[in-house]
């Protein structure tokens, strides 16, 4: 052990978050090697054999970490940032198990996920517990042991990403993967106070994962912070050939707290909490707080989305989680945990006219779901109706473990992506916490809102009492192939036609102002629109507007529907920018009402209001 590498060279620097880590490590006020020691001294001392499977030999990985020093610290934005694998993702030079030595067998490569997090400058330590199979949300189904929830010691860890989420929340480290087929990547979130995100299906490769339901599958991230869950999915997304089942979905960008959101909650008495008082009370706190952050509730129909739930462990889905040990079930039936042996050998059962069946019935509610959103911007749900104790658990394995799962076994079946976040510590020390689900592409959107409400929590964060992080500004920067558009009238936000921006896409990126160089005209047209012509320089009015940016594709798009006598030619900013945006054909402002002089769109709509 390389203890004297393990503290800082600085003491004001509080480096437990992914962001303050690589700003130490950029800044040279704390090395990589320094972080990584810190890591392995904190396992150690943290003493809890069944967090990891595994683990990969420090000196490999310091050397690893010393290694960085070639790179340009500001292309790694996971600079030296120490990183737990779940054990059914291949990281090179770890065995992967999935909880089942039986199993083992030991990778030829990294999965794609991992080499991504390698690229970006992030060190491996090692590869953690789960339910054997990733077949559980309780975490103690496997022959590892049973993580110790550092939150409430007699809790379970929550599952089956138990020791990622686990080490997390103890501080050993500030990343984790986990994966998510049917809360796996949530319901340890909640239980062990920290953020789980759950990508969009395709969106972060499978390729070198082992799989237990390979269509509804996905690899998760336990992180402190919003922001840094958002950092590792940003470096890990995008297509991949290798695996199958990857999509092409862009992440888009983390912008403020949205405008004019609408969040959907269960119509009154549709939700369940197991008589868990304190739960629901926590779940209506969450919405008051959301109310004040600017939200609108709108009530929606559950009952579909539990239907959905209901088909993936009574119809022919658990046929996915025999097919990969079905094998082992022949060979070496004892190998396999007695609970997940119980669970996967009712895949067998189903006959292909079953799962048609379930195909077709799925088919019709994810046009319900569809129909659910059309009108909302996102779910606001408990990322679980209650907790369990370990004692519980054990002597109730499977009802208390489907409980778990009321508010997240949907979730992929329906594709959509969710962002579990920490929203109270309850009286009696529980975590409890609320999950965000929005339509698969809308991750960047969950972020946005998830940051701002778990800020304003004001939680510690984790086990360890950690204060959060000042929430940084979302950047206004263009990312990617993005292109800025100035909105001036009915597409601004929370205006009749801003849906045609967020529908592709578009973020808001900030308020500005024209240049004095513009008069604005009320046209004659239904929505109500302005319409906005450039005159001589300095002869006309600032008028303010907002900067969105679009995807390339999505900027075409948009331009395209744009009807006449509208266009979109360059406006000059008021600070010298130039950007594209909305004006109008000269011979449409004839006889036209000037609004020039109310200075843009929204106060002139206002006044027309009063």
């Amino acid at each position: 052990m390389v203890t004297d590498l393990s503290q800082p060279r600085t003491g004001h620097h509080v480096t437990e978050t992914v962001a303050a880590i690589v700003a130490a490590h950029r800044a040279g006020t704390m090395t990589p090697a320094q972080t990584v020691a810190r890591s392995y001294q904190r396992i150690h001392d943290h003493n809890d054999p069944a967090i990891f499977i595994s683990l990969r030999d420090e000196k490999d990985a310091l050397a690893e970490a010393q290694a960085l020093s070639a790179n340009d610290p500001a292309t790694l934005p996971l600079l030296g940032v120490p990183v737990a694998v779940k054990d059914n993702i291949d990281a090179l030079g770890l065995p992967t198990t999935a909880a089942c030595p039986a199993f083992s067998y030991l990778p030829t490569r990294d999965s794609t996920a991992v080499a991504k997090l390698r690229a970006a400058g992030a060190i491996i330590i090692g590869k953690t517990n789960l339910d054997q199979f990733a077949t559980g949300l309780v975490g103690v189904r496997s022959p590892y042991g049973i993580p110790v929830n550092p939150v409430r010691n007699d809790l379970i860890p929550g599952g089956s990403s138990s020791g990622s989420a686990v080490a997390v929340s103890a501080g050993l480290v500030p990343l984790a993967l986990g994966t998510d087929t049917a809360g796996s990547g949530r319901v340890p979130a909640m239980l062990n106070n920290i953020v789980g995100l759950k990508p969009s299906l395709g969106l972060i490769s499978n390729a070198g994962m082992v799989p237990a339901c390979r269509t509804l599958d996905c690899v998760s991230v336990f992180a402190l912070t919003v922001d840094d869950a958002v950092t590792a999915l940003s470096a890990m997304g995008g297509p991949d050939d290798a695996d199958p089942f990857s999509r092409n979905r862009p992440l888009g960008a983390v912008t403020a707290f949205p405008g004019q959101l609408r969040l959907g909650v269960p119509r009154s008495g549709q939700l369940v909490f197991f008589g868990d008082r304190e739960s629901e009370q926590a779940y209506g706190e969450a919405l008051k707080r959301l109310i004040s952050l600017g939200a609108t509730l709108v009530e929606f129909d559950l009952e579909p989305f539990y239907e959905t739930a209901r088909l993936l462990y009574e119809g022919p889905w658990v046929a996915e989680r025999y097919l990969v040990i079905r094998d082992l079930l022949a060979s070496s039936p004892d190998s396999i945990h007695p609970v997940t042996r119980e669970i996967t050998v009712a895949g067998a059962r189903p006959t292909a006219a079953d799962t048609f069946a379930a195909l077709y019935r799925l088919q019709a509610l994810r046009r319900v779901a569809e129909r659910t959103f059309g009108n909302i911007d996102a779910l606001v749900l408990p990322t679980a109706p209650t907790a369990y104790s370990t004692a519980q658990v054990l002597a109730n394995p499977i009802e208390l473990n489907s409980r778990l799962g009321t508010y997240t076994n949907f979730v992929n079946l329906l594709d959509l992506c969710g962002l579990a976040l920490p929203s109270a510590m309850r009286s009696d020390g529980i975590p409890f916490g609320i999950t965000l689900l929005a339509p698969a592409g809308h991750d960047a959107q969950l972020a946005s809102i998830g940051r701002a409400f778990h800020a304003d929590t004001g939680l510690k964060m984790g086990a360890k009492g950690l204060t959060q992080p000042p929430l940084a500004a979302p950047s206004s920067q263009l990312s990617g192939d993005e292109i800025a558009i100035a909105a001036v009238g009915a597409h601004l936000s929370g205006m009749a036609l801003n849906g045609e921006l967020t529908d592709l896409g578009g973020r808001l990126l900030e308020e500005a102002s024209t240049a004095p160089d513009y008069k604005l005209y009320a046209l004659d047209t239904t929505p109500p629109k302005p319409g906005m012509l450039r005159v001589e320089a300095g002869a006309g009015y600032q008028i303010k507007l907002e900067l969105w940016a679009l995807s390339a594709a999505s900027f075409g798009k948009f331009v395209a529907a744009i009807p006449p006598p509208l266009s979109i030619g360059t406006i000059r900013l008021a600070d010298g920018r130039g950007v594209k945006g909305f004006l109008v054909e000269p011979a449409a402002v004839s006889g036209a009402r000037d609004i020039s002089a109310f200075g843009g769109w929204r106060a002139f709509m206002a006044q027309k209001v009063g």
